[in-house]
C-alpha cells in the first residue's frame, strides 16, 4: 500500500500531552498528537511504512538527510507502552523478537596467536559494508559468539570493521562497532561544557565504540591500543564518507566490573569518570539495575570542547545508509 501524501494529514491542535524526548530528539505535544492521528488513521499501513511517514512529516533524519525509520518505529513501539497509541499487529514475515545470529564453523576457535603488536603491523581495517553479506554474517557472528553482550541491532548511524594483519591477511584479529552517541552523559557533558541546545545540535558530531573485540585466541601484547589508534585515524574519513560530516570526538564506555580500560588509555584517550548506572533513555531518572560504566573519549581535534559548543550543525546531503 501507497503512504499518505504529507498533505493528506491536517494537522491537530495539541491537547495536554506532555513533550517526550527519545533517542536524541524531544517530541512536541502537537507532534506527539499527530502521531497519534497517524497511527490511528493509518494502521492499514504497518509499522514500517507508519513510521516513515512519521520521520517525513516530522523531519526526522539523519545529517546525511536519511529518514530515521528504525528509530521512529522504537519511538512508536514505546509510545504504544505508554498508551499513547495503538499499532497495528506485527505482520508475520519472518521470525519475531531478537534477530537470530546464525552461529556456522566459520567462527570455530583458531589456532593461538601471540607476540607483540609490531610482529602484526601492519594492521589493515576493513570497512564491513552494508551487501556485502559473506563479511558482514562473519562479523555479526563473531560478535555474537565472542563479545559478552553479544550482537544487537545499532541504532541511528553505525560503521563496522573486521581487523586483520597484513601479514596475515586470512585471520582476522578484532571486530569494532562505531554508533551514535547516548544522548546524555554526565561526566562528558560536564567535560565538554555544552547546553542543552548545543548538545541537541552537536551530539552527532561525536561517534561511540559500541562494541570492540579481541578474539579469545589472539594473544598479542599492545595490539588493542594499536588497533584504537588506527581506527581514530581511520574513522573521520569513513564517517565522513558514509554519512557527510567529519566527527569530533570519540567515546566510550567500560564496563568497569569485567575491564579496567588499559587499552583506551594506552591509546591516549581520556579517562572521565563513571555513569551513574542509567539506561541511555533514562529520561525519568529512573535506575534500571546497571552497573556504573567508566567513560573513556577521544578528541579528533584541536580545541575540541570549544568546537562542540559553537560547530554548526552537520548538512544533509546523499541518500541513506543504515547497517544490515
Amino acid at each position: 500500500m501507497v503512504r499518505p501524501a504529507i498533505s493528506d494529514i491536517p494537522m491537530p491542535r495539541p491537547d495536554a500531552l506532555s513533550p517526550l524526548t527519545f533517542s536524541g530528539r524531544t517530541f512536541s505535544a502537537q507532534e506527539l498528537k499527530l502521531i497519534q492521528e497517524i497511527c490511528g488513521d493509518f494502521a492499514g499501513l504497518g509499522r514500517t511504512e507508519i513510521s516513515r511517514t512519521v520521520c517525513e512529516l516530522v523531519q526526522w533524519k539523519r545529517p546525511n538527510g536519511g529518514l530515521k525509520s528504525h528509530e521512529c518505529r522504537l519511538l512508536i513501539e514505546r509510545m504504544q507502552e505508554l498508551g499513547l497509541v495503538k499499532l497495528p499487529a506485527v505482520r508475520k514475515v519472518g521470525r519475531r523478537g531478537k534477530r537470530r545470529v546464525e552461529v556456522t564453523s566459520r567462527s570455530e576457535p583458531e589456532s593461538e596467536l601471540i607476540g607483540s603488536a609490531g610482529e602484526y603491523e601492519p594492521l589493515s581495517l576493513q570497512l564491513v559494508e552494508k551487501g556485502r553479506g559473506g563479511e558482514s554474517r562473519l562479523w555479526r557472528e563473531l560478535i555474537e559468539r565472542y563479545h559478552y553482550l553479544g550482537c544487537r541491532v545499532p541504532v541511528g548511524a553505525n560503521l563496522r570493521y573486521l581487523v586483520r594483519s597484513m601479514r596475515y591477511p586470512d585471520r582476522v584479529l578484532a571486530c569494532l562497532l562505531w554508533t551514535s552517541p547516548a544522548w546524555k552523559i554526565a561526566v562528558r557533558d560536564r567535560w565538554i561544557g555544552w547546553n542543552d541546545r548545543q548538545r541537541q545540535q552537536n551530539l552527532q558530531l561525536i561517534v561511540n565504540n559500541g562494541r570492540f573485540l579481541i578474539l579469545p585466541w589472539v594473544r598479542v601484547r599492545g595490539l588493542a591500543s594499536k588497533i584504537l589508534s588506527c581506527c581514530a585515524r581511520q574513522i573521520v574519513g569513513d564517517w565522513e564518507e558514509r554519512f557527510g560530516y567529519r566527527p569530533l570526538l570519540l567515546e566510550t564506555m567500560v564496563d568497569v566490573k569485567r575491564f579496567r580500560g588499559t587499552c583506551y588509555r594506552a591509546a591516549n584517550w581520556i579517562w572521565l569518570g563513571q555513569t551513574q548506572g542509567r539506561g541511555r533513555m533514562d529520561r525519568h531518572h529512573r535506575v534500571e539495575g546497571r552497573a556504573p560504566k567508566g567513560v573513556f573519549v577521544y578528541p579528533l581535534c584541536r580545541n575540541v570542547r570549544e568546537r562542540l559548543q559553537t560547530a554548526t550543525a552537520p548538512v544533509f546531503s546523499g541518500p541513506d545508509e543504515e547497517t544490515d
